[in-house]
């Protein structure tokens, strides 16, 4: 296949079924997830190749797309999952290191200025990832993760718009959906992601990929003003 080809339509379908299993039927912990699978409120898209500037504007692109339809009044939730079914990683930093790569090129392709609401330094414990000018809480699966609840069939990325978060803390939610969340990853893996920390408290930056990175673990990314 073109590294530029998409897949086509039928296998777009079995990409989009396999997901739904694993999210609805292979007893994943997150329940946000599988509210948003089982209410079919998700965009789900492929791209040819993770490593790639084209992939970066096409995605980009989408995820426009997907900001300017969403409804800010819904009570509903929406995640915009991109998948990369030609790409196959040997190991968690191959794979976390693509990852940071492509957030790369999106944020260089990106026009537009940073979501106020958060702080545009990774390192900071109030950062989160801007697209579009709205903050997204980034999601990384693949086959090799070492979090049963990542390992998804395909290297795939989850966009969540941070608002999402802000909201359900609104709704008074968010605490308790968090506890049933890690109560049902420990009970399947045993133990949570020992990376997980809520907003303000480290850089989320920690947990795009799923791998326990180590303390002294760096974020590559920078963005524009900081190379100024």
């Amino acid at each position: 296949m073109n590294i530029y080809e998409k897949p086509s339509h039928t296998n777009i379908k079995a990409i989009e079924k396999n997901f739904r299993t694993f999210i609805l039927e292979k007893k994943h912990p997150c329940l946000m997830a599988k509210s948003v699978f089982k209410a079919d409120n998700y965009h789900l898209k492929t791209y040819a190749e993770m490593n790639s500037s084209q992939t970066a504007k096409l995605l980009l692109e989408d995820l426009e797309n997907y900001i300017v339809q969403y409804d800010f009044e819904s009570n509903h939730f929406e995640s915009f999952i991109a998948v990369f079914p030609n790409d196959s990683f040997e190991d968690e930093i191959t794979f976390e290191k693509n990852l940071w790569h492509l957030l790369q090129l999106l944020h260089d392709h990106d026009d537009c200025a940073w979501d106020p609401a958060v702080s545009d330094d990774p390192n900071d414990s109030n950062f989160s990832f801007s697209i579009k000018g709205e903050a997204f809480y980034i999601i990384g699966l693949h086959p090799k993760s070492s979090r049963l609840a990542r390992q998804s069939l395909h290297p795939t990325l989850v966009f969540n718009l941070h608002w999402q978060f802000e909201h359900l803390r609104e709704m008074g939610s968010y605490s308790k959906v968090k506890k049933k969340i890690r109560k049902r990853d420990k009970k399947r893996q045993g133990s949570i992601n020992p990376v997980l920390k809520d907003f303000g408290k480290d850089s989320e930056t920690k947990q795009y990929s799923g791998r326990a990175v180590e303390k002294d673990w760096k974020c590559p990314f920078h963005t524009k003003s900081q190379l100024v």
